[in-house]
């Protein structure tokens, strides 16, 4: 198990956000794509929130920004109740086989937070483990 935390000043990454390179290293298409359909703050809000919970991801798995996983292979989505839902992808899923990860997203004015937790898949305590009426987990 994993824990990481990343904190940022929203407007931090401004000067990057006009960069292609940057988009193309840090985030994966689908989150290029949502972050076209947002406009002014929520757009820096969700850009940097996703940077942020990869690096909490990244700081999670014991690695860092440019240590053999490219943020673009860590997708945060979204749940169908709308919490984030990371995905490993790529150099990501290699370089952590067998792990869940759970990511929360905080803003606060002009902070921006997020925390990882990564878990091994087949844990008792793994995402989307129930408990049966007998008390034994289900998993």
């Amino acid at each position: 198990m994993g824990v990481g935390l990343d904190l940022l000043e929203r407007t931090e990454l401004d000067r990057l956000f006009t960069r292609r390179w940057f988009l193309r290293y840090c985030y994966a298409s689908e989150e290029i794509e949502r972050a076209r359909e947002l406009t002014g703050r929520r757009r820096q809000e969700y850009l940097a929130g996703r940077f942020a919970a990869k690096e909490a991801v990244l700081k999670a798995l014991g690695r860092g920004l440019f240590q053999g996983i490219a943020p673009y292979d860590i997708l945060v989505g979204r749940a169908p109740d709308g919490a984030p839902r990371v995905e490993l992808h790529g150099s990501a899923a290699t370089a952590a086989p067998g792990v869940s990860v759970l990511v929360s997203i905080t803003h606060k004015g002009d902070a921006v937070a997020a925390v990882a937790l990564t878990i091994p898949l087949g844990s008792r305590d793994a995402p989307g483990a129930h408990r049966m009426r007998d008390g034994r987990r289900d998993i």
